[in-house]
């Protein structure tokens, strides 16, 4: 009987393992083959990490703006979370609306928005100008510094989710019987409520952090293809250069950090528990 309701549980999800092997296991596979095939089979592709000057800075490029992304969204999403957190109910329903309403914007049109405010004729600049505190247009955009403002605008929403829903399950009888006992406000927040809101501050950084590494369209717009990341140049070589081999290998080495980050993350502390809500 056990064997013929496992026979059954199979069936019912071989459609969906089916859908999964055609189109995302098989593409990827073949990603991997072309990298070591594409444009002579061997590992040649891969020695370009450790030989190829550009290659080391599109990652290093990569993994700095990543990390300012992420600490970026972290310090905004968590002081936005916790004004959430302790509103009433009636305004924790505006705050939430606030912060949902921008993923329901295309990201495309957030990307120019911002070139539109941060370029040299854009409304910062004049701003600035117009009340003396520069004398001349700052070069806002089409750097490094207007790719950090378009992701973390972008992000803080997917840090914000997580780290609410960690710190709404903070029983809030510890914060006032710790006020009962004459503990200051930073006393609460840094022994009860930052230790308590950790799981949610991880998942966010972990969640930030994998989104960023992928991150297309608005450092390409942002960055004016003066400052690569990962996938802009993975574009770039297969779409442009046709260099479908090194393109493929980066691809490749981009899913492999994915992974390792999340295997890394897992055997420092229990993923269950982050995204399970201490279950």
């Amino acid at each position: 009987m056990i064997r013929r309701q496992d026979a059954g549980w199979w069936l019912l999800i071989l459609p969906a393992f089916l859908l999964m092997t055609a189109f995302y296991v098989a593409p990827i596979a073949q990603v991997l083959a072309i990298s070591f095939t594409e444009p002579t089979p061997g590992l040649g592709n891969y020695e370009r990490l450790f030989t190829s000057d550009s290659v080391q800075r599109v990652i290093i490029t990569t993994l700095r703006i990543c990390l300012i992304t992420t600490a970026l969204s972290l310090l905004l999403g968590y002081v936005l979370s916790y004004r959430i957190a302790l509103s009433s109910p009636s305004a924790q329903r505006w705050w939430i609306l606030a912060v949902l309403v921008p993923l329901w914007i295309s990201v495309l049109v957030r990307a120019f928005a911002w070139v539109t405010l941060l370029r040299r004729q854009g409304l910062v600049n004049e701003t600035l100008m117009a009340t003396g505190v520069i004398t001349e247009p700052l070069a806002l955009v089409w750097n490094e510094f207007g790719i950090i403002v378009g992701m973390v605008h972008y992000m803080v929403p997917y840090a914000v989710l997580p780290m609410l829903a960690s710190m709404r399950e903070i029983d809030p009888r510890l914060l006032a019987a710790a006020r009962g006992l004459g503990a200051s406000r930073f006393t609460i927040f840094g022994r009860i409520f930052l230790p308590l809101s950790l799981p949610g501050l991880l998942a966010a950084g972990l969640l930030v952090f994998i989104f960023s590494l992928g991150f297309y369209i608005t450092p390409a717009l942002l960055g004016g293809g003066r400052t690569l990341m990962v996938a802009e140049w993975i574009g770039l070589q297969i779409l442009d250069l046709l260099r479908w081999g090194l393109g493929t290998m980066m691809a490749t080495m981009l899913v492999v950090a994915i992974l390792t980050t999340l295997a890394v993350f897992a055997r420092v502390v229990d993923l269950r528990r982050i995204f399970g809500g201490g279950a």
